[in-house]
């Protein structure tokens, strides 16, 4: 396995986990009970998991009703697209 094809398991894998973490926010969110806070799905976006965090949002409807959570969630989203774009032209 090469370094490309590892990067891109670790980018699925914590991707996958932030959809995830959204979800069980959701589920917590309709039984009341003790909540993620949103510093922390917006701290794993920070780190690659934007698309995880957004497509959750999107499949769970969940943190869409507060414009500053979609919009900074693709922010991050689109820098991050931009960063990976600029590094893998310099490879």
């Amino acid at each position: 396995m090469n370094i490309t094809s590892a990067f891109f398991i670790c980018l699925l894998t914590i991707n996958l986990g932030a959809f995830i973490w959204v979800g069980v926010d959701k589920k917590r969110s309709v039984k009341h009970s003790e909540r993620v806070p949103e510093v922390y799905l917006f701290f794993i976006a920070i780190f690659f998991a934007s698309l995880g965090v957004f497509l959750g949002m999107l499949f769970f409807r969940h943190k869409t009703r507060k414009i500053y959570f979609p919009l900074g969630i693709g922010l991050l989203f689109v820098e991050q697209i931009l960063l990976l774009v600029l590094l893998t032209r310099n490879l």
